[in-house]
């Protein structure tokens, strides 16, 4: 085993053993396999509340457990953001409408292990400009994953996607980040969707964290609700989000949340 695996560096990051990326592996399938499979139910009319209630019953159907029931007192099994909702919109008896866009985020324990991800849907049919800024935010996620590979830092990845977004005139938002898990669903580093590159912690083998930007059309400021988990944009413009877990590898990185079915963006049937 490598010695230098196992431990915290100097900025509290753990470094995960080479055993520990099969617990990963299964956690990030089991999130990526439900937002598989709840594609079908989003759809004109259905209720963001039943996407939910299915989400629930699948985590409990494979005998594992949602990381987001009881967390901070959340009891939902998923965050469901439309349109003008940044992230940790609360599923509800409101009907989808015809041309809506979705996140759905989805955090699952299998043996002990968080699988944390999201990814865009749209029930109807996909206005141009919803459609251009769910193509950026994918887009932008996975700029930010190539960044992702000893050596480089945590500014890279960052200025990666800020760089990308802000070239197609939106704006990535400030107040939320991705984050380190592994055994726990949040954990040092932060990870910022904007920055220098250069900058931050250098990326090790062995670091497990997410990668989650949140892109809006307009500016990026974003307000909390009185209900304290839902954020919206100031602005009211649409905001679009997808996530991966990852591991930084020997020469890479592995993405522990594929899509199982390549359902990964909302017009994969297309």
């Amino acid at each position: 085993m490598d010695e230098r695996k196992g431990r915290l560096t100097k900025d509290g990051i753990r470094i995960y053993q080479d055993a520990d990326y099969a617990g990963m592996q299964a956690a990030g399938k089991l999130a990526a396999t439900i937002l598989d499979d709840i594609a079908p139910h989003v759809f004109v009319g259905q209720t963001t509340g039943e996407i939910d209630r299915i989400i629930t019953q699948m985590v409990d159907d494979a005998g594992a457990r949602s990381a987001t029931i009881g967390y901070k007192g959340y009891q939902h099994a998923s965050c469901i953001s439309m349109n003008h909702v940044v992230c940790h919109g609360i599923p509800s008896e409101k009907k989808l409408k015809d041309g809506d866009i979705l996140n759905i985020d989805v955090t699952v324990i299998v043996d002990g292990w968080f699988g944390d991800t999201s990814r865009m849907y749209v029930a109807g049919k996909l206005s141009r400009k919803s459609e251009r800024l769910i193509q950026v935010t994918h887009d932008a996620l996975f700029k930010g994953i190539e960044a992702v590979k000893p050596g480089n830092t945590f500014g890279d990845i960052g200025h990666a996607i800020q760089t990308y977004v802000e070239a197609h005139r939106m704006s990535v938002v400030r107040d939320f980040c991705g984050h380190g898990l592994g055994r726990v669903f949040h954990a040092p580093p932060n990870v910022l969707h904007y920055g220098r590159a250069g900058t931050g912690p250098i990326l090790e083998e062995g670091m497990f964290f997410t990668i989650e930007p949140m892109v809006n059309l307009g500016r990026p400021e974003t307000k909390v609700l009185a209900d304290d988990w839902t954020a919206v944009t100031r602005d009211k413009s649409l905001s679009a989000q997808f996530e991966h877990s990852v591991g930084v590898t020997a020469d890479g990185v592995e993405i522990f949340t594929q899509s199982p079915s390549g359902k990964f963006h909302p017009t994969y049937g297309e």
